[in-house]
């Protein structure tokens, strides 16, 4: 028999309390309870044990449920029980004061009960979400839902508009799989820990996201058929351990995934819990995403960096490994060391890093990076390390006869393996990167002695790689405590900054490179996309079918909102004054094009040129010794996007802007045949109504002017282009 338990007199007390001064409302009935404030009405049938969420801005999520994939109960829904009871109670965090909503499932019949959490805010305008599942035994599962929504029994998730896209992001920013927007009739597919559907136009929308990340992969699956902005199926779940399918396109299930060779980990226990979900529905997506990387922080906290942002010189755009393909030998670092001490305002602010990326450590020993360190110090300049916690690239089958660098143990204890044993390549090739167990002691000392090497050249910059492969999971682990590759991936981060603070100090600024999102706090920023190579377009002739700046702008419009949230700065990688590696020549509206892109990103600048070559450095002089620019990447913060990508194509049209002391606009376009006419509104750029000039921001001219109480002005962008503006008010 279902019944709905009564909320105690103290509780309801207390949450209608709270709800006058809050504004928010509880209504009970005998078959549902409705809790609503400004942003949402959340209606739980008693009865079924269904979950409505209907938002202000006309998002609703109709007939949602919890599910479980529990090892002996096999799969169960919240509405696969009998008897559904709702209690609610005070909370006050970070958020301000709201009421927590427990809703238990129970069945006489079943071994385990169902307790979905959900806190409503009064003043915040998302909700947080969990599942728990409690047994009188040891419980186990690898996959469980606090959200889900499947096809029939009248659910469905709706977004109003009529251009509707849904945000499709990928595990890790490997193999340069770009964040692809879906659009309507029949879509499928894998989101991984975040997504956001929207209207394209009005960009009110919902947002959704994992803001947990110590034991589960979050997996968004969502199926949608014709019927514009509606989708029939939408599940958020921890478990989410995906193979990479060669047969598929990368960012349609190809490569986008969390490269795994094993099913995710289980987690076991009287109680297990499914990650916390962060959801939001409002009139503008991107105060969403705002509240969203501020959510994550306020559950884990984040890597503070005072001070101005570091400039750097990296050795990686000159060769692949240096001293590998004798392009640059240890003296030619010690000229370029030289050559950036004479730029005067590349060296106004924190002193530039020569940050030596993957090297021949036959040719680039300890002592020799020591050297170059030493002859940077008289330049005023600090020293780059680079190295892999969490992988070892080796030849092919030679796992079984080495050991594991800095340590004596073999390096096929250490590997982590699939389910037949095998030892798990994270790259694969005659020459390999093998993941490594995060939780093995090995690992650990492995860290330590690179640490050492680099607090022996005084390094302050750490670039750490391929951290994708500490997260995969597997059938084996020295910690038998550890039961997943997110758990295992979470503690080695922590344990490798630790490491970090107590041999080398806490003022290292870490930046990771190929890696997962989350979590985010271990260190100072994140490169938005894999290594770029300043080209302008991935289809260019000549030049590779990745690492572009339009496909590493078209993810970055997306992610934005993580500067300032998830880390002080984001990094989108080093821009070329002449040539990436063997590429082709680059022209300078292509540099212009990179650096505006790396400025509306709030990304530290680096430079990977070759600076022997007279062209690549009169170009350094020109642009990246020039005062305006380093002024403003002293202190990089990222521009708010008001138009973002579209699908997964190059022809992007975008456009950001920036207030601050003064207002900055940023347009680019990436067609190639056609000017782009960017149209703003002054109200959306603008404090005040009175006369401004439009200027270039790198050489001040005079393109235009705003008059008061104009609505609205024009900004003309030629094809494979970008404009960069200030707007200065008129005395």
């Amino acid at each position: 028999m279902n019944y709905f338990g009564k909320i105690s007199l103290g509780s309801l007390l207390c949450c209608m309390t709270a709800g006058a001064a809050q504004a928010q409302k509880i209504s009970i009935k005998p078959d549902s309870t409705v809790i609503s404030n400004a942003y949402v009405r959340l209606t739980v049938h008693t009865y079924s044990g269904y979950i409505d969420y209907q938002f202000s801005n006309g998002v609703r999520l109709q007939h949602t449920v919890a599910t479980i994939n529990e090892t002996q109960a096999g799969q169960l829904s919240s509405t696969d029980f009998s008897r559904h009871q709702c209690n609610t109670t005070p909370v006050q965090d970070a958020n301000g004061r709201g009421i927590l909503l427990h809703l238990t499932h129970r069945d006489p019949a079943k071994a385990l009960q169902l307790e979905q959490q959900i806190t409503i805010y009064e003043k915040a305008a998302h909700l947080l979400l969990k599942v728990q599942a409690t047994g009188n035994t040891t419980l186990e599962t690898r996959n469980i839902s606090p959200l889900t929504i499947l096809p029939g029994q009248q659910s469905y998730l709706s977004v109003p508009g009529s251009n509707s896209r849904l945000l499709d992001v990928p595990f890790d920013n490997d193999n340069w799989v770009p964040i692809v927007t879906r659009q309507w009739p029949s879509l499928s597919g894998i989101s991984y820990e975040f997504t956001s559907i929207y209207d394209q136009q009005t960009l009110s929308g919902l947002v959704a996201g994992s803001v947990t990340h110590d034991f589960w992969k979050t997996g968004i699956r969502y199926g949608a058929g014709k019927v514009n902005g509606r989708i029939d199926s939408f599940i958020v779940y921890g478990g989410a351990a995906t193979p990479d399918d060669r047969n598929l396109p990368p960012a349609y299930g190809g490569l986008d995934g969390t490269h795994d060779h094993f099913p995710h980990g289980a987690m076991q226990g009287r109680t297990v819990s499914s990650p916390l979900i962060f959801l939001s529905a409002t009139t503008d997506t991107r105060l969403a995403f705002t509240a969203y990387g501020k959510a994550n922080v306020q559950t884990a906290g984040k890597s503070e960096w005072k001070g101005n942002a570091p400039f750097y010189w990296n050795s990686f755009g000159v060769e692949n490994v240096l001293g590998y393909t004798k392009i640059m030998m240890p003296p030619d670092v010690l000229k370029t060391s030289d050559f950036i001490a004479s730029m005067s305002n590349f060296n106004k602010y924190a002193p530039p890093v020569l940050s030596i990326d993957s090297y021949d450590q036959s040719i680039y020993t300890t002592e020799v990076l020591a050297a170059i360190g030493e002859h940077g110090r008289k330049n005023r300049q600090q020293m780059g390390f680079y190295f892999i916690p969490f992988a070892v690239w080796t030849w092919k089958n030679t796992v079984e006869t080495q050991q594991l660098s800095g340590t004596q143990t073999p390096l096929s204890e250490v590997v982590l393996r699939d389910g037949n044993k095998q030892p798990i390549m994270y790259k694969e090739g005659d020459w390999a990167a093998y993941a490594i167990d995060p939780s093995h002691p090995a690992t650990r000392q492995s860290i330590i002695q690179q640490l050492l090497k680099a607090k022996a050249i005084h390094a302050t910059f750490i670039k750490i790689d391929f951290l994708t492969a500490g997260a995969l999971e597997s059938s084996t682990r020295y910690n038998k405590d550890i039961r997943s590759g997110m758990q295992a991936y979470s503690e080695g981060m922590k344990m490798l900054r630790s490491l970090v603070d107590s041999i080398m100090g806490p003022d290292i600024f870490l930046t990771m490179a190929i890696s997962p999102m989350f979590p985010h706090q271990y260190a100072h920023t994140r490169f938005v996309s894999t290594d770029v190579y300043s080209h302008l377009r991935d289809d260019q002739p000549g030049f590779p079918h990745y690492g572009s700046t339009a496909a590493s702008l078209a993810a970055g419009s997306h992610m934005w909102w993580m500067q300032g949230t998830l880390w002080p700065f984001t990094n989108l990688d080093v821009v070329v004054m002449k040539n990436f590696q063997q590429n082709p020549d680059l022209s300078e509206q292509e540099i212009k094009v990179r650096l505006y892109a790396m400025m509306v990103m709030g990304s530290i600048l680096g430079d990977g040129s070759d600076l022997r070559q007279p062209v690549a450095a009169e170009r350094f002089r020109k642009f990246l010794d020039h005062p305006a620019l380093c002024a403003w990447f002293s202190h990089p913060a990222a521009f708010t996007p008001i138009s973002m990508s579209e699908g997964d194509t190059q022809d992007q049209q975008l456009t950001f802007y920036h207030k601050g002391d003064t207002t900055l606009l940023a347009a680019f376009n990436f067609l190639q045949d056609k000017p782009f006419e960017s149209s703003w509104q002054t109200a959306t750029v603008l404090k005040d109504k009175r006369d401004y000039e439009i200027r270039d921001f790198l050489s001040n001219a005079l393109l235009g002017e705003i008059r008061k109480g104009q609505a609205s002005f024009t900004l003309s962008i030629p094809a494979k282009d970008a404009l960069l503006v200030k707007l200065v008010p008129r005395n």
